[in-house]
């Protein structure tokens, strides 16, 4: 049973993924992160030594602290930033249950360089429709929940990416796009190691939708159409983008939690 300021794998991997989701602070020490590279999703990396001197910048969040097995170091930094007022807990068994739980891990091997104020950067086609809100969403989500993203004219794309540091997404030509019959939403599941049931079920949503495939599963249709009516909806792309994170959140919720609920009327009809 965990402590009252410790948090399980179970409970942990129940809110990755969702508007809510707590910050995850991962505090090993660099042998343990050099013998796994792979992180908690949305999980950034602090220098557990220094915590009296970032610890004031996670105020106001909630947040989980993970370290080799849930020990010394997990539980001092937890307690040191419940002392500078954060919500914090620590994750029971650490780094080493969050594996052998099999819960999602990001392989960082292709995540982009941060920024100084620690985000990542991207740059994409101006007027979505789909792929590019669901990748958004899954950046947002499971990798970087403060993920930067730009949209502009598809010929300035590659320009913008260069001049301001930015990784391009959705285009030809580059690394994150397109690949056969593989839309860039599942690109990114697969480069970024996130492979779970709910997410591959929204990820076959997702590309009938965005390639016109709507034989791929029945909620394809009605994505699509939610996503062109957003793109009616909003003028402003990153308002459409805000708009946008919310159906993916509704979407993948039902393919998470409820794909076996039904809904019929009237209502409370005896049989």
């Amino acid at each position: 049973m965990p402590a009252p300021d410790e948090i399980t794998v179970a409970q942990l991997s129940r809110l990755l993924g969702l508007p809510d989701a707590p910050c995850v602070i991962d505090v090993r020490i660099p042998e343990d992160k050099a013998a796994d590279q792979r992180c908690i999703p949305t999980a950034v990396w602090r220098n557990w030594r220094e915590v009296a001197a970032w610890g004031a910048s996670f105020r106001g969040r909630r947040v989980v602290v993970s370290c080799q097995r849930g020990l010394k170091l997990s539980q001092g930094v937890a307690a040191w930033l419940r002392h500078m007022g954060v919500e914090a807990e620590s994750l029971e068994g650490g780094h080493e249950a969050w594996v052998a739980a099999k819960a999602p891990l990001v392989v960082p091997g292709h995540v982009p360089a941060r920024d100084a104020e620690g985000r990542t950067l991207w740059v994409t086609r101006h007027r979505p429709k789909v792929d590019r809100i669901a990748c958004p969403w899954l950046i947002r989500r499971f990798v970087d929940p403060s993920a930067v993203f730009l949209f502009v004219s598809p010929g300035e794309v590659a320009n913008v990416a260069d001049r301001f540091g930015a990784t391009p997404f959705d285009i030809e030509g580059v690394f994150w796009s397109h690949r056969g019959p593989l839309c860039t939403f599942d690109v990114m599941l697969a480069e970024f190691g996130l492979q779970t049931e709910a997410l591959a079920r929204l990820a076959t949503i997702v590309r009938g939708a965005d390639t016109a495939d709507l034989a791929l599963a029945p909620e394809s249709a009605g994505l699509l159409a939610a996503s062109l009516g957003l793109s009616r909806m909003y003028r402003d792309d990153l308002q459409q983008l805000e708009a946008g994170l919310a159906l993916y959140d509704a979407f993948y919720r039902w393919c998470r939690d409820a794909t076996a609920e039904a809904h019929n009327w009237p209502a409370g009809r005896s049989a």
